[in-house]
């Protein structure tokens, strides 16, 4: 059985589905290929070329970011195609002259791919992605990497801080009627990278394994002439350890109806309006007394990290959270760049590092980069270091990107549950102070060597 990221999940023959994923070759902005048809005319397209993907901060306030999304940008490598149809396309838009649309014909990538493994931790300047092969090669790939990290890194950085809010206690993510319904499914994987358990995304637990839940919504209530009878056929199809929603009209009244109707031995009640901490407090108090001790409690309604760390001392047993996680938790992007840092010189031989040099806060540091992680004596991140030169003694066993794709081939895609166990002890690696919630500074320096 392949990985869930592997082939039998992209194409759904595992399961005899067709679920074949598209070409990405359009999932691109256009002057990525106007760059290409004049670096072909000119000759300097074939010139080595090192671009790395990174971002000059974090979003604010935020103590550190999260690398996610990274499976996901090797479908799309493996999947940049330039078939027919888009080579058409290209054609009747006269995007790109003849001698250009020849060379997408064949279009492969066969260069490296070497990056921060998925659910590793980023600070300022880290090189979350680097991308060497010709510039051609390179250029193609910007949009589209640019576009999956950014999104799945900003929802699994909100999702590690809600993971840290809830401790311990089970996450849900039921975010699918607030985004993109392609966006729902890459936020579903991104979610379950930073510390989610379940999602009532079908399509996500189809393509990636992620467990699904999900039993009621207030329709199914008011479909029926009591909230009893509702609850009865709720349970008599579901059985007695379902979750029962009793919020659609008085609250007290519904959880006494639904112990009498399910039992002691009721799975859940969940509660999705008014003042969640009171009523958590009351619903819990009114299940021991009704003998159901063992019914858990599930609160929704609009949730974020900081709505679940004030829930953290009421006797709530689950989360479910929406709007606040597919959105980033009020930052839907990472401000990740993609640049070119080195090429060829002229000769061809070596590499020449290059930098852009403007006035303002967009520069940046040129030359092929390693990053290391140093601790301190106690095993605890005190520094992302990151250089062009020679590796220290030190740092080497500390180095943080790992091979990802090598002359073409993808060497390092693995299983989702290595992510989300790799983002935990990331995480656990940090200063205790990245768990924090309140404004701050990233948690570690960044020191360029």
């Amino acid at each position: 059985m392949n990985s869930p990221d592997g082939p039998d999940r992209l194409t759904g023959s595992a399961l005899g589905l067709p679920v074949a994923v598209p070409s990405t070759a359009l999932f691109t902005d256009r002057y990525e290929l106007t760059m290409l048809q004049a670096a072909l005319h000119s000759g300097a397209a074939h010139r080595r070329s090192v671009f790395e993907v990174f971002t000059r901060r974090l979003p604010e306030g935020r103590r550190y970011g999260v690398a996610a999304g990274t499976g996901r940008v090797l479908d799309a490598v493996e999947n940049f195609r330039f078939d027919d149809d888009v080579l058409g396309f290209l054609a009747r838009e006269k995007v790109v002259d003849t001698a250009t649309l020849d060379w997408l014909a064949g279009f492969r990538f066969r260069g490296d791919i070497h990056g921060y493994p998925e659910g590793e931790v980023y600070f300022p300047g880290s090189p979350i992605m680097r991308v060497e092969g010709t510039f051609a090669e390179g250029v193609l790939l910007e949009t589209v990497v640019l576009s999956i990290l950014n999104h799945d890194s900003a929802v699994a950085a909100a999702a590690s801080r809600m993971a840290v809010a809830a401790g311990g206690r089970p996450l849900m993510e039921m975010g699918a009627r607030r985004t993109h319904e392609l966006g729902a499914v890459a936020s579903s994987r991104a979610a379950y990278v930073g510390g989610f358990t379940t999602t009532s995304d079908l399509a996500a637990g189809f393509r990636y394994g992620i467990p699904t839940v999900g039993t009621s919504a207030h329709a199914f209530t008011l479909l029926h002439d009591t909230e009893r009878d509702a609850f009865r056929a709720q349970v008599q199809s579901m059985g007695s350890d379902t979750t029962l929603l009793v919020d659609t009209y008085d609250v007290a009244e519904a959880v006494r109806a639904a112990v009498e109707v399910a039992g002691p031995e009721l799975g859940a009640v969940r509660i999705d309006s008014g003042d969640l901490l009171l009523l958590a407090h009351r619903v819990r108090q009114q299940l021991d007394d009704l003998g159901a001790a063992k019914t858990r409690i599930v609160v929704t309604s609009d949730l974020d990290e900081y709505a679940i760390a004030s829930l953290a001392a009421a006797p709530v047993d689950a989360y479910g959270v929406g709007t606040s996680l597919v959105t980033g938790s009020g930052h839907p992007t990472c401000s990740m760049v993609y640049k070119l840092v080195a090429r060829a010189g002229e000769e061809g031989d070596g590499l020449v590092p290059v930098a852009k040099k403007s006035m303002g806060a967009k520069t940046s540091v040129g030359g092929r980069k390693w990053a290391a992680r140093r601790l301190d004596e106690d095993g605890v991140a005190e520094a992302e270091v990151i250089g062009t030169g020679p590796v220290p003694a030190d740092l080497e066993d500390r180095r943080l990107l790992v091979p990802l794709v090598v002359r073409g081939e993808v060497v390092g895609r693995e299983p989702l549950e290595a992510a989300r166990t790799r983002h935990l002890e990331a995480r656990a690696g940090l200063p205790l102070s990245a768990t924090q919630l309140s404004r701050g500074e990233p948690v570690i320096p960044t020191e360029f060597v």
